[in-house]
């Protein structure tokens, strides 16, 4: 599938990271790549080994335009849902970008408030370029976060399954209870806060 491009210079693409999981923020990033500076390999950040989201991470930083890391805290999302926190998390990782795009592309199939004309392409990760760069930032900052939370908390084994739903999680979660960075609004998070009586 072909995407058309606008006829502009300055393109931004956006991308999330970090709705299904039940712990940490949703993190978005927002990335305009420099036409004279390609970068070769960018795909969805999903279907990239870890070592290889790193390296177009760092060369990513080193050669785009601009980017920038969007975020909605767990409170935040509780508060408004899910989706909603998504959309303004990329809203903010847009607004963050040092340069304002004329055009964006925002993977998925909804777009958020935007100051600039947008688009939204499902499975635009791998379909465009710059949303491709911006999963994989998004997907490595949030990658970086749960490696920090695991110190902090070794207990829940937030390296391995990184916050998703898995058995391990599920199992920590019904041991050791929730941590402040859980999501409570989260079916699996509130059913063990309302056996604790901690709801």
């Amino acid at each position: 599938m072909q995407i058309e491009r606008p006829n502009v210079t300055l393109i931004a693409g956006v991308d999330e990271v970090g709705r299904g999981p039940l712990v940490g923020d949703v993190v978005t990033a927002a990335v305009i790549l420099n036409p004279n500076k390609p970068i070769a390999g960018l795909a969805d950040s999903k279907k990239l080994t870890d070592k290889k989201r790193q390296l177009l991470a760092t060369e990513i930083k080193e050669k785009a335009l601009c980017y920038a890391i969007g975020r909605c805290s767990p409170s935040e999302i509780d508060e408004l849902n899910i989706l909603q926190a998504t959309m303004l998390a990329m809203s903010r990782a847009v607004e963050a970008l040092s340069t304002v795009p004329e055009f964006v592309f925002v993977d998925g199939n909804r777009l958020p408030k935007l100051a600039m004309p947008a688009q939204a392409v499902v499975k635009g990760d791998s379909l465009v370029a710059e949303i491709s760069a911006a999963s994989i930032l998004a997907k490595v900052a949030r990658d970086d976060e749960m490696i920090e939370l695991d110190a902090r908390y070794p207990q829940y084994g937030f390296v391995g399954h990184k916050g998703y739903p898995t058995k391990a999680h599920f199992a920590a979660l019904e041991q050791y209870g929730a941590i402040d960075e859980h999501r409570k609004s989260f079916k699996p998070v509130l059913r063990v806060l309302a056996l604790s009586g901690k709801e």
